[in-house]
């Protein structure tokens, strides 16, 4: 029953470090925020019916 409880303890420690470090990109890193154009060719936008 210890080998488990360790097992347990190890996943949960595992866990919330993989929790803290997603809070702390969450709060921390600011994304760049820029404008985007993405040109589209004619062809996609309407298509010949065969």
């Amino acid at each position: 029953m210890p080998t488990l409880f360790r097992f347990v303890v190890t996943l949960a420690v595992l866990a919330g470090i993989a929790y803290g470090a997603m809070f702390a990109l969450a709060m921390f890193v600011e994304p760049k925020k820029a404008e985007m154009s993405v040109r589209i060719p004619a062809e996609k936008l309407n298509p010949k019916k065969n």
